[in-house]
């Protein structure tokens, strides 16, 4: 059987012929899952149009397409072409999920939901010659996926390649998460064996990790084992968390111990009515500051996530957003525009009120407002969200965030990370289209690698050393 897996390129604001580098961070981890269910004599590719041209000239015999909502345009144009030639077309993901009569019209077989249980039932009934047109997800197990098919992967394309995920979903239900969709019909939140996991780890060559969960921290006792079993294995990784996990007990000490360098961390708002329309009950405005401080203690850099229009939302909120995060000494910020994802509660809860403006999936990218907010006018909340990036990213900003830090080595830290990540995107363009974005991984770590020795002491008073990174 040939197979050919595609993840189409998610659209883009500044046009079809700028490459983000965020969007070259990661290599497509989930095909690459996929993969992995296929045998020995299947034959397999698998193509990321973020970082290179998708050929359409052949006639796999399927076609399997990770479909995210501002790549369906790009995604049924790709999977109508396939149909065309006579492959048998699958499309999967968090689009298809939520709108599978859709994703229908343009595919011989939908997915909604986690493919690790559907996807094999699809492969069985294939080779069997009665694929179905629909495979819903309910069965829930990371112990029985095998490890993705890195050999697929063309790793010299990305500034991360060591990406992974050793939990899926999250515990949390927040109103404008594709969450509660994808995951219905099973658990909503399960583990990897942390062997599984920790055997993964030491298989990827390098130094650096980036752990891809929604939520690592999640289940308290499977990463504390889990950081157990890191300590000593030299690495730096990033990941993501919640505040309310950064001041749970010790668990985010033993993270820095084992090599966190950097936490995205969805603080959404500044307001707690907000942050309660928002189903967001587990963040406390209160705690921002204490876990802010928490994580610079330990060498631990933030990437701090924000959502304009909010309900409670007014025309202050983008400055004095800015102002809060440049005083706090935070790293890096990315800003969003709530945004109403079809199959969520926020989307359900604006199409009763009549407030959805249009259903242009290219849109729906968090930089356009598709709704009609309450405090302000659509383009008033465009305007502020893009204000906001200028704001926060001036030089003037990054150093007077810098600053914030106690001494001159972790203001330089700060300076070259958040310097690297926003004020060069044409170089960071320059290079994914030459194919040398690999050349930064270096640079990468030794950033991530600085931590001053108030963090070393500050970790070491907290947990018996053991090889502490």
């Amino acid at each position: 059987m040939n197979v050919k897996l595609i993840l189409p390129a998610l659209a883009e604001a500044k046009g079809p012929y700028w490459r983000s580098i965020k969007y070259s961070l990661f290599p497509p981890l989930g095909l690459a899952s996929l993969a992995a269910h296929l045998g020995p004599d299947d034959q397999v590719s698998l193509v990321d149009e973020h970082v290179e041209p998708v050929l359409t000239d052949d006639r796999p015999d399927v076609v399997g397409i990770e479909t995210y909502i501002t790549s369906a345009r790009r995604a049924y144009q790709l999977a109508d072409h396939y149909r065309a030639r006579g492959s048998w077309v699958c499309l999967g993901g968090l689009h298809p999920t939520s709108l599978p009569q859709e994703a229908a019209a343009h595919a011989d077989t939908v997915f909604v939901g986690p493919g690790e249980d559907t996807w094999p039932a699809f492969l069985a009934d294939y080779r069997a010659g009665r694929p179905g047109k629909l495979y819903r997800s309910t069965t829930r197990d990371l112990t029985a996926q095998p490890p993705p098919r890195r050999d697929l992967i063309k790793s010299e394309l990305y500034l991360v390649p060591n990406s992974l995920v050793v939990t899926r979903g999250c515990p949390h239900r927040c109103e404008f998460c594709y969450k509660e969709s994808f995951f219905a019909g099973g658990k909503s939140f399960y583990t990897r064996r942390v062997d599984q996991a920790l055997a993964e780890i030491a298989s990827l060559p390098g130094r650096h990790l980036f752990f891809l969960d929604d939520h690592l921290f999640g289940d308290a006792g499977f990463c504390s084992a889990l950081f157990d079993g890191m300590r000593g294995m030299g690495r730096l990784w990033q990941a993501a968390g919640t505040v309310s996990s950064v001041l749970r007990g010790e668990l985010i000490a033993k993270a820095a111990a084992c090599g966190l360098r950097s936490l995205f961390v969805g603080f959404e708002t500044l307001s707690s009515a907000a942050l309660a329309g928002m189903g967001k009950h587990h963040n406390f405005v209160d705690d921002y500051g204490q876990a802010i401080r928490r994580l610079h203690e330990l060498g631990v850099m933030i990437n701090a996530s924000f959502v304009f229009g909010a309900d409670q939302d007014d025309e202050w909120v983008f400055q004095h957003t800015v102002e809060w995060a440049i005083a706090q000494g935070i790293e890096t910020a990315t800003f969003h525009i709530l945004t109403p994802y079809p199959g969520t509660v926020l989307h359900q809860r604006l199409a009763a009120e009549g407030r959805i403006l249009h259903r242009n999936w290219d849109w729906y990218d968090t930089r356009h407002a598709v709704f009609q907010p309450a405090g302000m006018t659509p383009q008033r909340l465009e305007e502020g969200y893009w204000q906001a990036y200028e704001d926060f990213y001036r030089w003037g900003s990054i150093f007077r965030s810098a600053a914030a830090k106690p001494t001159l080595r972790e203001m330089l830290r700060h300076v070259a990370y958040t310097g690297a990540w926003k004020k060069l995107e044409p170089f960071w363009n320059l290079l994914i289209r030459c194919r040398r974005v690999w050349r930064m991984r270096p640079a990468m770590e030794r950033v991530l690698a600085g931590r001053t020795s108030a963090a070393r002491r500050q970790i070491g008073g907290l947990i018996k050393p053991k090889d502490v990174v």
